[in-house]
C-alpha cells in the first residue's frame, strides 16, 4: 500500500469517527457535576459493627442501600461510589437542603424492639420494672433517664452478657470527668476512639470508659413533636440490657401513613411482620401484657384503679435512640397481640420524616456504620457562574494556542489547528459517551490538554525545521520529523498518563475527574496530533510545501549557539539562592494548608446588601461561634457582599442554625450559601494519599526513564522534579496561598510536564552520544541542549498559555490551581535545561570512556572547548535498518535530492563515479516488429558421444519420460489478459 493511499485511508477512517462524535454530541447530555450545577456531595467514613467487619461486600452492599434511599427522594443523576476503599462519597446534584440530605442517606436505620420494663437496668445492674424512677412508669422514654455521664458511669459498672439476642459488642466513651460530660463515643475500639473527631483537643486527662457487650445506651424520646432524626434530643438516656426482641429483618412492607386520630391523626408508618417476626411479636406482647396484669393484681388480691399506670411497655429503638414506647394494653390483649394485622410506628413525625423513616426501613439498615468526614454545598448561581468561566477560559485557551501555531508554524500551524478542533471534538464526544461527570478540575483538565496535544505537534514540527535546515526537501523532511520525534512524543505522553493514572487511583472524588479528562485527552492527543496531522500532511503533498518559509522553517544561515555547562555555575546559584528562600519561607511562615487537610467548616455566602465582617462577627458570637474567622471575598463572582466564614467543624444541624442567624440579620442571601465542611478523618486521608500519589509518581517516572534511558537519566531527572516541587512548594509559602487537593493534582500534573521539556533533551543526547564518537560528554550535552532549546521554549510557552487563560479568565476558584500549574510549568522547562542535564553532564564526565576523550582533548588542545568541530567530531548518522529497494517515485517531486543520493552512495560504499561503458550504436526497428538479435558466431555442430552397450545407465536414462502432451499457453505468461 502506498503512503498515499494509507494517508487516504486514515483521513477516511478520522471523518467517520468525526461523524460519529458529531451524532453523540448532538444526542448525549453532558453530566456536569455539583460545583457546575450545584447541590450537596457527602462523605462517609465506614466503619465496623458488632456483627460486620469493613470490607469491599459490606460497602458495596452499604452503597446498595443509600442509593434505593437516594431514588425514593427523587434526585435526578446522583452519585454513589466507593473512595479509597473505606469511603463513601455521595453526590447529589440540585439539592438544597444538607441537613435532610444527610439525615435520609447517612442514618444506619438499625431498628430493634425491647420488653422496656424487663431490660431497663437500675443502679445495682439489674432490672427494676416497678421502679417509676427507672422505667418512668406511664411516662417510660420521657422520664427517668439519667445525664449521657451518669448513664456511661452506670453502664460501666454492669458485667458482660454475652447470652443475650445482643444487638452491639463492647463500646467506648471518651469523658471528662472534671467537667463531668463525655467528650466522644460510642466507638468499638479505644484507638478508634482515639481518632475520632469528637476527641480532637480533649483534655490530657479525659479517660476512656469501657461498657460491656450486652449492655448498652439508649437516648430519651424527644418532646419536641416536631422533631426529625437530625434533632440532638434531650440530654436523657437509659441503661438497658441489650437483649432485642425483634429487629428490623423481622418487618416488611413499611410505608408512610396516618393515624385514626381525630382530625385525620399525624403522620405515622406502618409496617407488616414475617412469618417468623409475627410469631415473635405475640409472643412479647403476650409476655408484657402477662407481667402488665400481675402488676395490677396486689398482694391481698385486689385490683389497683389505676391499672394504666401500671401497664408494660415495649420500645421501639433507631439508631440508640428511642422512636416510641407504647404500653401493651392487658385488657384487650391479654394473650398478646396478633401479628398478622401489622403494626405501626408513631409519635412525633412530619410527613417527610415518616416517609423516610419508612424508606429506611424498607430498603433495610446499614450493614456497616457511617461516619460523616465531609459535606459541601454549592449553590445552582455559584455553580452555573463557574460553568461559564471554565467555557470562557477553554475558548480563549484555544485561540491564544491556534494563533501561536499559526504564526510560528504558518501552513504547518494551519493542519496543527485543525487537529486541534478533531480532538476537541473527539475528546468531548468521550466525555459524554463513557459517560465522564465533568467537574470544576475536570473542566480545568480539559483547557490543560489543549497545550498536550499542541506540545505533541510543536516536537514533530521543529523536528521537520530542523531536516529542512540540514538539507532535505521538504517531503523527506516530514517523514523523518515524524519518525524521529515519535519516540519523543510517546515517552512523554505515557508519563503524562501515568500521573493521571495515579491521580485518579488516589485522589478524592474532585480531582479524580480532573485526572480522567486528563487521561482521556493524552489518549486522543496520541491519534489526533500523530495520525491525523501525517495524514493531512500526505495528503496535501509536498507541492504545496515546496517553499520552506510555509512551514517557518530556515534553509541556510547559521545558528547561534550557547555555552549552557559554562552557565551551569550561574543557573545552579540562581536556583540555590530561590530554593533558600522558599525554604525560609516554608520554616518561618510555613504553608497554609486549605480545609481539605484540616478539619473545620467554610460557609460562604453573599449579601444583597453591604455587610461588616465585624456585623458578621456579632451574628456568629451570639450563635456560639465566637472564634470563627470572617474575611471578605474579593473579586468574587457573586458580588461585592461576600464573605467567607471558617471555623471549626459544625453539623449540618449548626450550619443550617448560622445560615438561618444570617439571613434573619442581613436578609436574603444571592443563592444558597456555599458550604464546606471537613472532619479530622478526611483531611488525615487526603494527606495521606497525597504523600502516597508524590512518591509512587517519582517512583514510576524514574524506573520508566531508567528503562527506556539509563538509570543515570533517570536519578538526574528525579533531581529537577524534586527542584520543581520546591520552588512551587516555597512559592505558596511566599504568596500565602493555600494548598488544597487541587493544588497537589497541579504539582503532579507539574511532574509530567517537567518531564517534557526532560524528556526531548534526554533523547536528543541518546541520539548524539554514538553520533560524537570522539566528543567529550559536555560538548554533547551543549549541542543537544542547542539543538532542542527552540523546541523546549516552544512547548513551554505553548502549554503556558491556556494555563494563563485559566488563569485569569476561570474564576477565583480555579485560580490557586492555575498559579500552581503556570509556576511549575515554566519551572519543568527551566529545570530540564539547567538543572538535569548540567547534572547528568557532571556525572558522565565521570566514566572511563568520556574521561578519557576529556583527557585527550586537554592534551591535543590545552582545554575542553564548549562545542565540538562537526567535521572532525561528528559522524553521519547511522542508519538502524537496511535502506529498502529503491524504485521509481511516485512523481517527480518525490526524487531523491542529490545530498541524500551522495549519502547513499557512502553507506553503500559505492563509486560515486563508476566507469562509463561504450555506447551501442542505435538501432531502429520498425513498429510491431521483433528486435533482430545481433550477428553470433557459428559453432559447429558437435555429434552426441557413442557409448557403449555395456556402458551403465546414466541417472536420466532411469526417469520415465513424461509423453503427455503439454497444454497450450494462453497467450502472455499463460494467463488471460
Amino acid at each position: 500500500m502506498t503512503d498515499r493511499r494509507r494517508n487516504i485511508l486514515i483521513l477516511v477512517l478520522v471523518g467517520a469517527l468525526l461523524a460519529a462524535a458529531a451524532v453523540t454530541l448532538a444526542t448525549k447530555p453532558t453530566r456536569l457535576g455539583l460545583d457546575l450545577k450545584g447541590g450537596v456531595e457527602l462523605v462517609y467514613q465506614a466503619k465496623p459493627t458488632n456483627t460486620t467487619k469493613v470490607t469491599s461486600e459490606s460497602v458495596t452492599r452499604a452503597i446498595d442501600i443509600m442509593r434505593q434511599r437516594v431514588d425514593a427522594l427523587g434526585v435526578a443523576e446522583p452519585e454513589i461510589q466507593n473512595s479509597n476503599g473505606d469511603q463513601i462519597v455521595v453526590s447529589l446534584p440540585n439539592v438544597t437542603n444538607a441537613e435532610e440530605a444527610a439525615r435520609v442517606v447517612g442514618t444506619t436505620a438499625q431498628l430493634q424492639f425491647y420488653d422496656w420494663e424487663k431490660n431497663v437496668l437500675g443502679k445495682d445492674c439489674k432490672p427494676a420494672p416497678t421502679d417509676f424512677s427507672v422505667t418512668g412508669g406511664p411516662s417510660a422514654g420521657r422520664q427517668g433517664g439519667l445525664k449521657l455521664y451518669d448513664a456511661v458511669a452506670r453502664a460501666k459498672r454492669c458485667p458482660p452478657l454475652t447470652d443475650l439476642n445482643s444487638a452491639t459488642g463492647t463500646k467506648y466513651y471518651l469523658v471528662d470527668d472534671e467537667q463531668r460530660k463525655v467528650i466522644a463515643g460510642p466507638e468499638e475500639s479505644e484507638q478508634t476512639l482515639r481518632d475520632s473527631e469528637a476527641a480532637k483537643g480533649a483534655p490530657k486527662d479525659a479517660r476512656v470508659v469501657e461498657v460491656n457487650e450486652g449492655t448498652v445506651l439508649v437516648q430519651a424520646e424527644s418532646i419536641n413533636p416536631n422533631a426529625d432524626a437530625s434533632d440532638p434530643g434531650p440530654d436523657s438516656w437509659y441503661v438497658l440490657r441489650d437483649d432485642v426482641a425483634l429487629a428490623g429483618t423481622d418487618i416488611k412492607n413499611p410505608e408512610q401513613n396516618f393515624s385514626n386520630g381525630p382530625g385525620g391523626g399525624g403522620p405515622n408508618v406502618t409496617f407488616e411482620f414475617t412469618g417468623k417476626g409475627a410469631k415473635k411479636w405475640q409472643e412479647v406482647t403476650r409476655e408484657i401484657a402477662q407481667r402488665g396484669q400481675s402488676f395490677v393484681v396486689t398482694a391481698d388480691g385486689q385490683t389497683v384503679s389505676d391499672t394504666q399506670s401500671r401497664a408494660q411497655h415495649f420500645a421501639i429503638v433507631l439508631d440508640d435512640q428511642l422512636v416510641s414506647v407504647p404500653f401493651i394494653d392487658f385488657a384487650q390483649n391479654p394473650d398478646g397481640i396478633d401479628g398478622s394485622a401489622g403494626s405501626e410506628i408513631s409519635g412525633g413525625f412530619t410527613t417527610k420524616s415518616a416517609q423516610a423513616l419508612a424508606n429506611q426501613l424498607k430498603y433495610g439498615a446499614l450493614p456497616i456504620a457511617l461516619e460523616p468526614i465531609s459535606q459541601s454545598q454549592v449553590s445552582a448561581t455559584l455553580g452555573q457562574e463557574a460553568l461559564d468561566q471554565g467555557l470562557v477560559a477553554a475558548g480563549v485557551g484555544f485561540l491564544v494556542v491556534a494563533l501561536f501555531l499559526l504564526v510560528f508554524y504558518r501552513v504547518l500551524g494551519v493542519l496543527a489547528v485543525g487537529a486541534l478542533l478533531i480532538y476537541a471534538v473527539y475528546l468531548f464526544a468521550l466525555i459524554k459517551l463513557i459517560p465522564v461527570t465533568l467537574t470544576l478540575p475536570g473542566l480545568a483538565g480539559l483547557v490543560l490538554t489543549i497545550g498536550v496535544c499542541a506540545d505533541a505537534n510543536i516536537v514533530i514540527f521543529e523536528r521537520v525545521k530542523e531536516e529542512v535546515f540540514a538539507g532535505r526537501s521538504i517531503a523527506s523532511a516530514i517523514g523523518l520529523g515524524y519518525r524521529k520525534g515519535l519516540s519523543t512524543i510517546i515517552d512523554a505522553n505515557v508519563v503524562t498518563l501515568l500521573t493521571a493514572f495515579i491521580l485518579f487511583i488516589l485522589s478524592t472524588a474532585g480531582v479524580r475527574g480532573f485526572a480522567l479528562t486528563l487521561g482521556l485527552g493524552v489518549i486522543v492527543t496520541l491519534f489526533s496530533a500523530v495520525l491525523a496531522t501525517q495524514a493531512l500532511l500526505g495528503v496535501t503533498g509536498a507541492n504545496a510545501l515546496k517553499n520552506p518559509r510555509l512551514v517557518g522553517a530556515r534553509t541556510h544561515g547559521t545558528k547561534r549557539r550557547f555555552d549552557f555547562n559554562g552557565a551551569t555555575k550561574y543557573m545552579f546559584t540562581l536556583s540555590g539562592v530561590i530554593l533558600l528562600a522558599g525554604a525560609l519561607a516554608i520554616a518561618t511562615k510555613g504553608i497554609t494548608f486549605g480545609i481539605d487537610f484540616e478539619s473545620g467548616t467554610r460557609i460562604q455566602a453573599a449579601f444583597a446588601q453591604p455587610v461588616t465582617e465585624d456585623q458578621v462577627r456579632e451574628v456568629l458570637a451570639r450563635e456560639g461561634t465566637a472564634s470563627a474567622d470572617v474575611q471578605r471575598v474579593t473579586g468574587s463572582e457573586l458580588g461585592p457582599n461576600t464573605v467567607q466564614i471558617s471555623t471549626g467543624e459544625l453539623t449540618p444541624t449548626r450550619v443550617n442554625e448560622v445560615n438561618q442567624a444570617l439571613v434573619k440579620e442581613f436578609g436574603d442571601t444571592r443563592g444558597a450559601p456555599q458550604v464546606q465542611s471537613v472532619g479530622p478523618t478526611f483531611g488525615q486521608s487526603v494527606a495521606r494519599s497525597a504523600v502516597i500519589a508524590v512518591i509512587v509518581s517519582l517512583l514510576l517516572i524514574a524506573v520508566y526513564i531508567a528503562l527506556r534511558f539509563e538509570w543515570k537519566y533517570a536519578a538526574t531527572t528525579a533531581i529537577s522534579l524534586l527542584h520543581d516541587l520546591l520552588l512551587v512548594a516555597g512559592l505558596y509559602a511566599v504568596t500565602g496561598r493555600e494548598v488544597t487537593s487541587a493544588t497537589v493534582a497541579a504539582l503532579l500534573t507539574v511532574l509530567g510536564f517537567s518531564l517534557y521539556d526532560t524528556i526531548i533533551v534526554n533523547d536528543r543526547l541518546r541520539e548524539n552520544v554514538p553520533r560524537m564518537p570522539r566528543a567529550a560528554f559536555s560538548q554533547i550535552s551543549n549541542r543537544s541542549m542547542n539543538e532542542v532549546v527552540v523546541r523546549s521554549i516552544s512547548t513551554v510557552t505553548c502549554a503556558s498559555l491556556p494555563i494563563v487563560a485559566l488563569y485569569f479568565f476561570g474564576g477565583e476558584t480555579l485560580q490557586d490551581f492555575a498559579f500552581a500549574l503556570l509556576v511549575g510549568t515554566v519551572s519543568g522547562g527551566y529545570s530540564s535545561i539547567f538543572i538535569s542535564s548540567p547534572v547528568l553532564t557532571q556525572w558522565k564526565e565521570r566514566e572511563p570512556v568520556f574521561r578519557r576523550r576529556r583527557e585527550a582533548l586537554v592534551a591535543q588542545l590545552g582545554h575542553v572547548p564548549p562545542f565540538a568541530d562537526t567535521k572532525l567530531d561528528v559522524n553521519a548518522e547511522v542508519k538502524q535498518a537496511p535502506r529498502p529497494r529503491l524504485t521509481a517515485p511516485e512523481s517527480p517531486e518525490r526524487a531523491v535530492p542529490k545530498a541524500e543520493f551522495d549519502q547513499m552512495v557512502r553507506e553503500l560504499h559505492a563509486d560515486a563515479a563508476p566507469t562509463q561503458v561504450a555506447e551501442r550504436e542505435t538501432e531502429v526497428v520498425p513498429t510491431g516488429s521483433r528486435r533482430r538479435e545481433p550477428d553470433r558466431p557459428a559453432v559447429a555442430d558437435t555429434p552426441p558421444p557413442v557409448r557403449d552397450s555395456a556402458a551403465d545407465a546414466l541417472p536420466e536414462d532411469t526417469v520415465m519420460k513424461d509423453t503427455r502432451p503439454k497444454p497450450k499457453r494462453n497467450k502472455k505468461h499463460g494467463r488471460p489478459r
